[in-house]
């Protein structure tokens, strides 16, 4: 027996946007098709995260509102990047289920009812696995090696190839926006909180349409900024490398100093030196990068700011 509109369960589904105007309606359109197997059961609020598009993107979304009520949408006061606008996004959801699906369709929205199944069967986060990417092979290599280092070095746990798109508990959500950071790495913070997990492998697609916004050389420095990024949130272990490093050379230093006084004509100081002053440039660089993480994370800034005259969200939401 089907359950009533007041009976269904909410699944909350978030989309961030930037410069996506093109893209939009083609999503909506596969979006409606891949859920529309799980209207008897549930029901559905769709949620544009617009991270303050320079083109189109704001009214695109306005005019599919028009005709779906379900959708809402939330507009930042300017770009505060991907991370934020997913968490942005997140905090906002009302839904008993949470999923995150970028609008590009790269990650196939079609794979969301397999998201509910496991998510029937009791696990907590449901996430894809991304095989094949439709990218050059020396990219997806750098992809590979970024994800199995963050991994080999992380503070705790980190799952290899997940993506931020996933479906996840209302509980999950709860503990993944109690962390305070300037740099939010949603995926570093799934796998933190525990809970059961289950991967569904899949390939990646290519984009619908339009360009993606990590082309290019500016593409590359985002990809770039990101992993370092990612690497300060999931790992210590740069400044833990500091002390694994300076042990051995205090004693090689040591070593040095007592066979100068011995045969002063074999040793060659230049090169004590040369390693020393690598190793205080690696110790100084390690600990600013983080002491600059730091300092952004003291002065607690807002992660996203709402603007709220382009935003459209259940008036109990905002309040």
């Amino acid at each position: 027996m089907n359950k009533t509109s007041s009976q269904k369960q909410n699944i909350s589904i978030v989309c961030p946007v930037f410069n996506e105007e093109e893209t939009i309606p083609l999503y909506y359109e596969r979006f409606k098709k891949a859920l529309s197997c799980l209207n008897d059961r549930y029901s559905t609020e769709l949620t544009f995260v617009n991270n303050c598009s320079t083109d189109n993107t704001l009214a695109a979304i306005k005019s599919l509102q028009t005709k779906d009520p379900t959708i809402q949408y939330i507009t930042l006061t300017r770009n505060f990047g991907y991370q934020s606008s997913v968490l942005c996004g997140i905090n906002f959801a009302t839904g008993q289920a949470i999923v995150v699906n970028d609008v590009d369709c790269e990650d196939p929205p079609e794979l969301i009812p397999k998201f509910v199944e496991k998510w029937e069967e009791g696990y907590d986060i449901i996430y894809g696995k991304r095989g094949k990417r439709p990218e050059y092979m020396g990219l997806t290599l750098c992809r590979k090696l970024f994800y199995r280092l963050t991994k080999a070095i992380a503070d705790n746990d980190f799952i290899l190839d997940m993506a931020e798109f996933s479906l996840f508990t209302q509980r999950v959500r709860d503990e993944v926006i109690r962390t305070k950071t300037s740099f939010p790495f949603i995926r570093n913070e799934l796998a933190y909180v525990g809970f059961r997990k289950f991967g569904i492998d899949y390939d990646r697609e290519p984009r619908i349409t339009g360009k993606g916004n990590y082309k290019g050389v500016a593409g590359m420095f985002r990809m770039i900024k990101f992993a370092v990024a990612g690497i300060l949130t999931a790992s210590t272990f740069p400044l833990r490398l500091i002390f694994y490093l300076a042990i051995p050379l205090l004693l090689s230093n040591f070593a040095a100093i007592f066979a100068y006084f011995i045969t002063p004509e074999n040793m060659h100081l230049h090169l004590i030196y040369t390693i020393n002053t690598m190793f205080l440039i690696t110790a100084v660089t390690f600990l600013s990068t983080y002491m600059a993480r730091v300092y952004k994370n003291g002065i607690e800034r807002p992660i996203f700011i709402v603007d709220w005259e382009n935003t459209l969200l259940n008036p109990r939401i905002k309040d």
